[in-house]
């Protein structure tokens, strides 16, 4: 029997029970990949964060992967966030290499951390299928290529009522769907699903605002950002666009230590 350190973590989250719930598991070396999909499909969370540490990298201090509890993704904000927060000991900031989005710095910011992510952007498209299965009525779409789509709705109001067709949208592939439009009490309010990837509604999405922050930050002619999703357990966070990146900053508290007994 295998002991793996486990630690779960509210991400963006400013209490307990609030932001994005991550699995973080250092590991000393990769477990094969069906391995590290049963661990994440039994851990039963949004995304589940595995390391490994890189001695010999100048560039990072861990190569880090994130697991849906059904596929491997290629860019995970808030499990991220949840791996600095447990690793980062005495540490002012860590590095992150992985596979599709290159170097990732997690940083100390006050009470919390600030995520350095690339901006993306998205181009205008028409996309019926996927608008008819998140419902509501958009007033635009855009897509990235690489499964990332993005909906524009008139007001705040007409976010928290979307209630998504999840089986059609899974039946659509691992495309993840961002509903935002601006914000009540903050400069954008936004709710993000994917059901394709195993994740119907994704509380609290840091990859989501590589493409919303740059989005935004077009149209308000401004840079600094103040974010809400709107999922059920809701979180929040500062978002900032400087040149070819997004910083995303918020908190992290630790709801549970253990071993995964493998």
């Amino acid at each position: 029997m295998t002991s793996l350190p486990f630690t779960q973590v509210d991400a963006f989250a400013d209490a307990p029970f609030t932001g994005n719930p991550a699995a973080v598991m250092p590991l000393g070396r990769w477990l094969d990949d069906a391995a590290l999909q049963a661990i994440a499909a039994e851990n039963n969370l949004s995304e589940t964060a595995f390391t490994v540490p890189l001695p010999d990298d100048p560039d990072a201090d861990y190569a880090l992967r994130w697991f849906t509890p059904a596929v491997e993704v290629k860019l995970c904000g808030h499990a991220t966030l949840a791996s600095g927060h447990v690793l980062m000991g005495g540490r002012t900031a860590l590095r992150f290499r992985t596979r599709h989005a290159g170097v990732l710095t997690v940083a100390r910011d006050r009470d919390g951390y600030a995520l350095s992510l690339p901006a993306w952007h998205m181009e205008p498209r028409a996309l019926p299928d996927l608008a008819a299965g998140l419902g509501g009525a958009p007033i635009e779409s855009h897509w990235r290529d690489g499964g990332y789509s993005l909906f524009l709705f008139p007001d705040a109001a007409a976010i928290r009522a979307l209630q998504p067709n999840y089986a059609a949208l899974k039946a659509l592939g691992d495309i993840m769907l961002i509903a935002t439009a601006p914000g009540e009490d903050s400069d954008i309010i936004s709710r993000v699903f994917v059901p394709g990837g195993g994740v119907d509604e994704d509380p609290v999405t840091g990859s989501a605002h590589c493409l919303l922050t740059p989005f935004w930050a077009a149209r308000l002619g401004k840079t600094k950002l103040s974010a809400v999703q709107a999922s059920l357990r809701g979180g929040s966070m500062s978002c900032q666009l400087k040149d070819d990146r997004v910083t995303l900053t918020g908190a992290c508290r630790t709801v549970i230590e253990g071993q995964f007994l493998l």
